[in-house]
């Protein structure tokens, strides 16, 4: 799963069961959940039971599974449960099955066969293509509005880069703060450590860490959580390059459409369009598809952290820095923790320094952040080192951080007092499957994990198995 699925799936998790019924009574967000969080193997027990008359034993799912793959079962079972996609039924005298809920079954039906006057999947409009948008507008506005939030937050417009022209408005502004992506102090706004993190995630991940926080404020604003997740949904299956009507849309999705034009992700030619086009930021939503895939290589390089032959830093012993960019983003990045002197056209110079370091990490970002972007983005040349950098500089860098702590503290849960030690593995090998283990004591039987949900219902799956038989 995603780093952009799992931010999504933690939210769903936290829904009620009423808010899923309401969901998955459209077509559209059942095949969007059924498309981006189901793993491949979750994906071939929904096929197999959808068009089914009859439950699924439990004991002729088990035949399914290799014996090597019980534990990949469990944990998309598991995954189906907690999506409320699949429920288990236990009637006196029958062996226990599984069932597909309603309205999913029906709804993913009906997205995969057509039919139906749900509308769900949007009401494309009559424009005429030659006086439409196009796909290469498009892109560039989504890059321009995108670009824009992004240098706000790194803080591109206060050294002297170019500007695009993008004002944010304050619904904006108060969104990034209250998601802690920001620190702001009167009229000074400093990135924080999650607006950094941030900052280094691919672009669909990004996209969906906005629009999780939007939904935090749905209430506050007035809006309906459903209208708000199920208009998210459905703009993920929309065309790009396609106008979309405006007349099926609630009040809450007529709000939106200005909200998310904000963002660079719908586009209109006014507010009061009859119109409205998804962005690439839009129709990637729901699928692992690359945003922005096609702007300009500025904006690509600085967002995309797998494209490690497009590097443009280099750094040397003495801690000087040779950017070769004109990217504003990626020059705001680097100025957060390396003192720029000199700029060219198609390169900057600095030199990283203990005051300048420590500046970023009084901002609330890491050393090993700063690494980690110097690492992703090293120049081809770097690469070519045994060490892609120069570990004197890794290990200063971390030294400077070491300075201003003596204890880090992590929130999270221990579980403990375990009566065997296979009771105590099974559950601490989960939780260093799916990334939340912390610290494990195997002579102690305990663990300490950040989250704590999976691993409860890790524990209440394995004893229903063993109360079963």
């Amino acid at each position: 799963m995603s780093a952009s699925s799992v931010r999504l799936f933690e939210y769903l998790e936290s829904l009620p069961g009423t808010v899923f019924n309401r969901l998955y009574k459209q077509p559209s967000t059942a095949l969007a959940i059924f498309r981006r969080m189901l793993p491949q193997l979750a994906k071939s027990f929904v096929m197999a039971m959808i068009y089914m008359n009859r439950p699924f034993l439990i004991a002729d799912l088990e035949t399914w599974v290799r014996p090597d793959g019980q534990r990949e079962k469990d944990a998309s079972v598991d995954l189906l449960e907690r999506l409320q996609i699949m429920k288990r039924t236990a009637e006196p005298g029958k062996p226990r099955s599984y069932n597909l809920t309603n309205p999913f079954a029906s709804s993913l039906q009906q997205a995969l066969t057509g039919g139906g006057n749900h509308k769900s999947f949007g009401i494309p409009s009559n424009i005429q293509p030659e006086i439409g948008v196009t796909i290469p507008q498009l892109d560039e506005f989504a890059r321009k509005q995108w670009e824009g939030v992004l240098g706000y937050m790194v803080g591109s417009t206060g050294i002297g880069l170019r500007d695009d022209g993008v004002d944010l408005n304050t619904s904006v502004k108060a969104l990034l703060k209250y998601g802690g992506l920001v620190d702001v102090k009167g009229k000074s706004v400093d990135i924080t450590q999650d607006g950094f993190a941030f900052v280094l995630q691919e672009v669909n991940a990004q996209v969906w860490t906005i629009l999780i926080l939007y939904l935090d404020n749905a209430e506050q604003l007035g809006m309906d959580q459903v209208d708000v997740l199920s208009f998210l949904f459905m703009l993920g299956s929309l065309e790009l390059g396609q106008a979309y009507s405006r007349a099926n849309l609630t009040e809450t999705q007529l709000q939106m459409l200005l909200d998310l034009g904000d963002f660079g992700i719908v586009y209109q030619d006014t507010p009061e369009s009859e119109s409205y086009y998804p962005t690439r930021l839009a129709t990637t939503l729901t699928s692992d598809a690359g945003a922005l895939r096609s702007v300009s290589a500025d904006f690509d390089t600085a967002l995309n952290s797998s494209t490690k032959d497009k590097g443009f830093v280099v750094i040397e012993t003495n801690y000087r820095v040779y950017a070769y960019t004109s990217s504003p983003l990626q020059i705001a990045i680097l100025s957060l923790f390396t003192r720029l002197i000199t700029r060219y056209p198609n390169m900057v110079a600095g030199k990283m320094s203990r005051e300048s370091v420590r500046r970023a990490i009084n901002m609330g970002i890491t050393a090993d952040q700063i690494i980690d972007f110097l690492y992703t983005h090293a120049h081809p040349q770097m690469r070519k080192n045994p060490a892609v950098l120069p570990p004197t500089v890794v290990d200063q860098i971390r030294l400077w951080q070491i300075e201003g702590e003596r204890m880090k503290s992590t929130v999270g849960f221990l579980f403990k007092d375990f009566p065997t030690l296979p009771e105590y593995e099974g559950p601490c090998q989960y939780a260093s499957d799916i990334g939340v283990l912390v610290w494990k004591s195997d002579s102690k039987r305990m663990f300490f994990v950040t989250r704590h949900e999976q691993i409860a219902a890790y524990l209440k799956n394995q004893k229903q198995k063993r109360d079963g038989g």
